[in-house]
């Protein structure tokens, strides 16, 4: 995916928890969660108010004027 930004190639506008943010064409959660280098174990993902399971980050793409919420997960004690 950073291969495509510097060829640029963006053409995907996004936004991720509340922020815009431009992402290539064709882009899937899993990228995205790559690019905001966070661990994919540690993170839940929604798309449009849909959870993505971690299981389809691969196969799920990101779409145009999508609203993604990225939230963290972490222990606590």
């Amino acid at each position: 995916i950073l291969s495509r930004f510097v060829r640029g190639e963006m053409s995907l506008s996004i936004r991720i928890n509340g922020a815009q943010r431009e992402l290539p064409d064709g882009a899937t959660v899993a990228e995205l969660v790559r690019v905001l280098a966070l661990r994919p174990e540690q993170v839940a993902v929604e798309r449009n108010g849909v959870l993505v399971r971690r299981a389809q980050h691969e196969a799920t793409l990101l779409a145009a004027a999508g609203v993604i919420e990225v939230v963290t997960l972490g222990g606590g004690g």
